[in-house]
C-alpha cells in the first residue's frame, strides 16, 4: 500500500480556520485528520500541503516511521509551530487510516479502551451576552442545564477591551478591572454552585504581579485549575509562580507545549497538576499519547485542549480513552452549524449529559464531505481579537 495524495481544506470555523486534510492511497483507503491552528492559519494550511507532499509514496502502515522522518527532516526550520501543526494533521489521518484498514477504531490502535464516555468541559459558552456578571451567570447556567458538570472562561481578556485596551500589549490589570474579573467569576460559581467545575484561563497575558494577585484571589471561588499564569517560554518563572500560587488552586498548562521534549522541563519540575497538550499542534494523536504516558510517570492529569474542528475533538477523545491519566476534554458549546455537516455522522449525535460517546466504528469513526467543506472556506484576512 502506498500513499498516492493528500489534500487540504481551510474550513471557517466558529472561532478560527479549521485545516482539514485527507490522504489517499492506492488501494482506495483513506484517512482524515485536522492541522488546525490560529492565527496563522493559512501559514498552516501551506504546511499541511508541503508536508503531505513529503509522504507521497510511502506506506502509510508505517505511522510511526513516517512522524519520526517528517519530525527530523523539518526539524531545520524549528521542531514546533506550523510544520509541527502539519505533522498533527498528517499523524492523525494516518492513524484514521490504518484503524480502518484494521476494522478497529483509533484507541484500540492507542492501546485499547480504559473508557469510552469521555468527560467534556464546555468552553465557548459566554458568547451571547455582554461581559458583566448578570449575561455570564445565565448563560452558565445554560451549560450546567445542558448536563456538563464543568466550563472554562478567561474573565481578564474583555475587561481591557471594555476600556478600550489591547490585553496583548497591556499585561496589567488595574484594580476596577481586577474587580470586574472577580465579580464575573463569583457570578460564574454562585450559578452552577459548588459541585461543578470551573476552569480559569489567562492566556498567559497577565504580567508577574497580578497573575499571582488574581490566583490569590480566585482560590476562595475553588476553582478546578488556573491556566496558563505563565507562557511556555520559561518553566522556571511558572516555578516561581507555583511558589506564590495558593495550593488549593491547580495549575494547568500545554497547550502552546510541543511534543515530550516540550513539555519534559516542566514535568520535571514538577509545576502543574494537570496538561492540556492540544492534538492539531502538539504531534497528533501518536505524539499526545506518548506525552500522557509522559506525565502519567509525573502523576500528572491529562486534560486536552481543543478550541478546533470535529476530528480533533473526536481524535483526542480516542487519546482520552486509551490513558489511565485524564480528566476533562475541552469542548466549544456554541459552534458553527456546519461543525456537523462537513463529517458524515454529527457529533452532536454523539454528546450526551457532558460525555462524548465514542462509537466502536473503524478509525474516527467518520469521514469528511468535500462538497461541504467547500461552502465555507476559510477566512484568511487576519482577525481582530484575541483568545478567549
Amino acid at each position: 500500500m502506498k500513499i498516492i495524495d493528500v489534500k487540504v481544506w481551510l474550513v471557517e470555523g466558529v472561532k478560527y480556520n479549521w485545516t482539514l486534510l485527507k490522504i489517499y492511497t492506492d488501494t482506495g483507503h483513506t484517512g482524515v485528520g485536522e492541522a488546525t491552528n490560529w492565527p496563522g492559519s493559512p501559514i498552516v494550511f501551506e504546511a499541511a500541503k508541503h508536508v503531505g507532499q513529503r509522504i507521497i509514496g510511502l506506506d502509510p502502515m508505517k505511522t510511526d516511521f513516517i512522524w519520526t522522518k517528517l519530525y527530523r527532516d523539518l526539524n531545520w526550520i524549528g521542531p514546533y509551530g506550523a510544520s509541527m501543526c502539519a505533522i498533527s494533521g498528517i499523524d492523525m489521518a494516518l492513524l484514521d487510516l490504518k484503524a480502518k484498514v484494521l476494522g478497529v477504531p483509533c484507541y484500540e490502535l492507542l492501546g485499547g479502551a480504559f473508557r469510552k464516555e469521555i468527560l467534556l468541559y464546555a468552553n465557548y459558552w459566554f458568547t451571547a451576552g455582554g461581559h458583566n456578571p448578570q449575561d455570564y451567570a445565565k448563560q452558565a447556567r445554560a451549560v450546567k442545564d445542558a448536563g456538563f458538570t464543568g466550563l472554562k472562561f478567561d474573565p481578564f481578556a474583555h475587561t481591557n477591551y471594555l476600556y478600550g485596551e489591547d490585553l496583548a500589549v497591556n499585561l496589567n490589570l488595574t484594580a476596577e478591572q481586577q474587580d470586574l474579573a472577580f465579580e464575573v467569576s463569583k457570578a460564574v460559581r454562585d450559578s452552577v454552585g459548588p459541585n461543578f467545575d470551573i476552569m480559569i484561563e489567562t492566556h498567559a497575558m497577565l504580567n508577574y504581579r497580578v497573575a499571582v494577585q488574581m490566583a490569590q484571589r480566585l482560590s476562595e471561588l475553588n476553582i478546578t485549575w488556573y491556566e496558563e499564569p505563565a507562557g511556555p517560554e520559561n518553566a522556571d518563572n511558572l516555578r516561581a509562580m507555583r511558589e506564590r500560587i495558593p495550593s488549593n488552586v491547580s495549575i494547568c498548562v500545554g497547550e502552546r507545549h510541543y511534543t515530550r521534549h516540550g513539555i519534559r522541563p516542566v514535568l520535571e519540575k514538577n509545576i502543574c497538576d494537570i496538561m492540556m497538550p492540544d492534538i492539531t499542534r502538539c504531534g497528533g494523536p501518536s505524539e499526545m499519547k506518548r506525552m500522557a504516558t509522559m506525565m502519567e510517570a509525573y502523576n500528572v492529569l491529562l486534560a486536552p485542549h481543543n478550541p478546533n474542528g470535529p476530528l480533533s475533538t473526536l481524535a483526542s477523545a480516542h487519546v482520552c480513552a486509551s490513558v489511565p491519566n485524564f480528566f476533562r476534554q475541552e469542548f466549544l458549546f456554541n459552534d458553527v452549524p456546519w461543525r456537523d455537516e462537513v463529517i458524515d455522522h454529527p457529533i452532536k449525535d454523539m454528546v450526551k449529559n457532558g460525555h462524548l460517546i465514542l462509537s466502536e466504528n473503524p478509525g474516527l469513526g467518520v469521514d469528511l464531505i468535500e462538497e461541504e467543506m467547500l461552502k465555507h472556506p476559510g477566512i484568511l484576512e487576519p482577525r481582530p481579537g484575541f483568545y478567549v
